[in-house]
Formats: C-alpha cells, structure tokens, sequence
C-alpha cells in the first residue's frame, strides 16, 4: 500500500485525513479510506434494518403469546389469532421499514458515505459529514415526533441515533469476521455490536486479510 502524506496539525487540533477511496496507509500509522455505498444498488443497509425490525417482532410476539397463555391456556383459536397479530405486524413493520429507508436514502442522495480507520487495534467506521446531518435530522425529527406522541422510550432511541455517528471494533474483541463480496462490505461482529467495513474491490482482499489475521478470536466466515 502506498504511503501518503497527511494536512498541518492545527492548533488544539488532530491533523485531517484528507483521504481518497483507496485504502492507503498514513503518516499517523494508520490506512485510511472512504467508501460510498449506493443505497439502491447495495441492499447491506436495508438488510440490517429488516433484520433489527425482524427481532423486535420476534421479541414482542413472544412476550404477547406469554401472556395470552398465562391468561386463557394455549387454545387453537388464541394462537390462530396470535399468528394473525404477527402476520398484521410484520406487514405494517415491513412497509414501514421500507418508507422509512426510502426517506433516509433520498435525504442521503441516495448514497451512504463513509470513512474508515484501521490500524494493528482495531478498525472505526465514521459517517461522513453528509450522513452525519441527515442522521442527526432523522433523530431529531424521532425525537419530536415522539414527545408530541407521549413515547419517551421511542424519544431516547431519536438521541441515540442523532448522536451515534461512529462504530469502532477492537479486534481483540471481535467474535465472528464474514465477507460479502458482491455488497463489497465484511462484517465485523463483536459480542454486543456489529459494525459494517465496506470497501472497494481493489482492495478488498488486503482489507479482509488484514482483520482476519488479527481477530484471533473470531469465527472466520
């Protein structure tokens, strides 16, 4: 990998890494890069939507058939109408889901850009400006939408979406490493939170084979 050279240290400041979307290594010690995933043509992002809605019908269908049992017993009819419920919500969150992705890509430009760090510890991915103030627009309109509703947990999760705008992986820490080639993305997977690498084709390979051989407690996919 080449070796670039990095901008002045401003004072009181970190030097900016003015990088380019090849993955190159810098005057800090670290490889740095960007990456622009199309929110059409890459479904990676949609994908982890569904499946985040996808556990949350599963945890409140459980939670409804519990009760509906410790009230009437487990009757034909009571989970005829427990799998009509989940039918009914998963088609709402399913629509939902997709307007809601559709915003998010149209207010994006239909592209998610990102920045990535890497070094021997691990590796960050940074929204970039752009992202950053559609998901900090997105959390805040969460947030309003959902005092004027009287739901402060819903509330909560608009701060932490208008607030979160990095992912960082230790690769110390990391229990399961899976490349998906044909999304250009390797998904970098810790106990209790997934981060998403994406990366061009160039250099996917050098990217893959860099975590890897560092995450020694990961499952190699």
């Amino acid at each position: 990998m080449a070796e670039k050279k990095i901008g002045k240290k401003s004072k009181g400041l970190e030097p900016k890494i003015n990088c380019d979307y090849r993955v190159k290594l810098y005057e800090d010690g670290k490889y740095h890069w960007m990456y622009d995933v199309n929110l059409l043509k890459n479904p990676a992002v949609l994908i982890d939507v569904f499946k985040v809605l996808g556990w949350t019908v599963g945890i409140v269908a459980f939670f409804i058939a519990m009760v509906q049992a410790c009230e009437n017993g487990m009757h034909a009819e009571d989970m005829l109408f427990g799998l009509k419920l989940i039918g009914i919500m998963m088609a709402v969150i399913f629509v939902l889901g997709i307007l809601g992705y559709l915003i998010y890509a149209a207010m994006s430009g239909w592209v998610y850009s990102a920045h990535f760090t890497m070094d021997e510890q691990g590796v960050v991915h940074e929204q970039s400006a752009r992202a950053d103030k559609v998901a900090k627009r997105i959390g805040c309109l969460t947030i309003i939408v959902a005092l004027l509703a009287r739901k402060p947990g819903v509330a909560g999760t608009g701060m932490l979406a208008a607030s979160r705008t990095t992912m960082s992986s230790k690769f110390s820490s990391v229990k399961m490493v899976k490349a998906i080639r044909r999304m250009n993305t390797i998904k970098v997977n810790e106990r209790f939170q997934k981060n998403r690498v994406y990366v061009s084709d160039e250099d996917f390979d050098f990217v893959y084979d860099y975590i890897t051989s560092r995450c020694t407690n990961a499952k190699i996919k």
